[in-house]
């Protein structure tokens, strides 16, 4: 062998120098070293010629198959064993959407409460967050502009009497032929006239909050009450109080707001681009963060006709029924909206793998060699996936064992890079 050859000639080599020695003396020692010096460099050449012979690879045994792609890997014989090939295949996946929602209120079952006419609150007799009835008291006021409207109720009120009486004796009139009937229907129309504005200035006070009891009252006794009331006009709870002792309100103004909590509404914010897939009674759970465990459900009532130009998301909303008020105004919550099922190409969780946070599949490129492939997807039930992007129908995959390929395929291109 060419080693063994080598071996020899450097022992030869030596053993010719170490003779050397013994023939020179004295000043003669220089050709000693200069022969020395030849040795070491043939030495060297020597062993870097034993260096250069290789040594063939032990007979039976064979390098495993790599890829010139490092997203790609041959198979052997050993991974044949622990994957599985197959082609995705179309299953009913019931399309779901999950989107940050919140609970508003009902909006037709609010009110805003604002004083009927100036005045300056005496009293306040309600609390935020308190439950209140139809007709219940919540504030009082000193209002002149009441006493204003008091005095038109009497003013009308005795011009209804002046004009009765004038029609009485008109009649009596009449019969005795002192008037002609012309007179008659003169005073019948003035009374019309009374009536209509008496009728005018009842209403006029009703408006202002006085109430159809002390609207009698008033043409009873003909005190004037410069105090307002300012009453509940629906049961609910007041959400909102606006109102302080002393302070001066203008009928425009909001004092308090009142909602029927009893139902509420969930509003969500849904893209654009998933709008499509949205529609009226369509059923959706909604999680709430502060009730964990729980689901309800409940159906689309409302899809709004406008899409919102900054967000670029349409607003959606259910209704839930909330008897016992676990659901607050403004908490967060969670919708999923359930689509009808449709027909996609799944996988089994098994063929996934998972690198950087985006989701991988081995699709198979020709006979042995299978490519790491990029994949968009979604959940299809219970271990499966739906494949979206790219379209892989009719296309040999790994559907189990991808875990361990994908390990192989690391490994492999780790020991190439040495």
């Amino acid at each position: 062998m060419p080693g063994s050859t080598a071996r020899r000639r450097w022992s030869t080599w030596m053993n010719s120098v170490a003779s050397i020695p013994q023939a020179f003396t004295g000043n003669d020692l220089w050709p000693m070293r200069l022969l020395l010096t030849a040795s070491l460099i043939v030495a060297a050449l020597l062993t870097s010629g034993c260096s250069k012979t290789g040594v063939p690879p032990a007979p039976g045994t064979q390098a495993p198959p790599r890829a010139a792609d490092p997203n790609s890997i041959v198979l052997d014989d050993n991974l044949r064993q622990r994957i599985r090939i197959g082609q995705p295949e179309y299953r009913d996946v019931a399309a779901e959407l999950s989107v940050s929602a919140r609970v508003e209120v009902d909006a037709r079952r609010t009110s805003r409460i604002g004083s009927p006419v100036l005045g300056r609150i005496t009293e306040v007799h309600v609390e935020e967050g308190q439950d209140v009835r139809q007709g219940q008291r919540l504030a009082l006021l000193y209002s002149t502009g009441l006493n204003d409207a008091q005095l038109e109720l009497l003013k009308a009120l005795s011009q209804r009497m002046v004009a009765e009486r004038a029609v009485v004796r008109a009649r009596t009139l009449l019969q005795a032929d002192v008037i002609g009937a012309a007179e008659l229907q003169r005073r019948e129309a003035e009374l019309a006239q009374a009536t209509a504005e008496l009728e005018a200035a009842r209403e006029e006070l009703a408006l202002l909050g006085m109430p159809p009891e002390a609207i009698k009252e008033l043409e009873k006794t003909r005190a004037l009450k410069s105090l307002a009331v300012v009453t509940a006009n629906r049961d609910g709870t007041v959400l909102g109080r606006r109102a302080a002792v002393g302070q001066v309100v203008q009928p425009a103004d909001t004092i308090f707001e009142i909602a029927d909590l009893n139902q509420v509404w969930v509003v969500a914010d849904v893209p654009e681009k998933e709008i499509g897939h949205v529609s009226l009674d369509l059923p959706v759970t909604v999680e709430f963060d502060a009730l964990p465990g729980r689901r309800f459900s409940s159906r689309i009532s409302f899809v709004s006709p406008l899409v919102n130009p900054e967000t670029r998301t349409v607003v959606v909303r259910v209704e839930l029924s909330n008897p016992n008020k676990l659901f607050k105004p403004a908490m967060l919550a969670t919708m999923t909206l359930h689509g009808h099922p449709q027909q996609r190409l799944c996988l089994p969780q098994e063929a996934f793998v998972r690198e950087g946070g985006e989701e991988f599949i081995f699709v198979r490129a020709d006979a042995d060699r299978f490519v790491l492939t990029p994949v968009v997807t979604e959940p299809a039930g219970r271990s499966w996936r739906a494949v979206l992007e790219p379209d892989i129908a009719g296309k040999d995959v790994v559907v189990a064992g991808a875990f361990h390929l994908n390990n192989e395929r690391r490994r492999r291109n780790i020991r190439g890079s040495d």
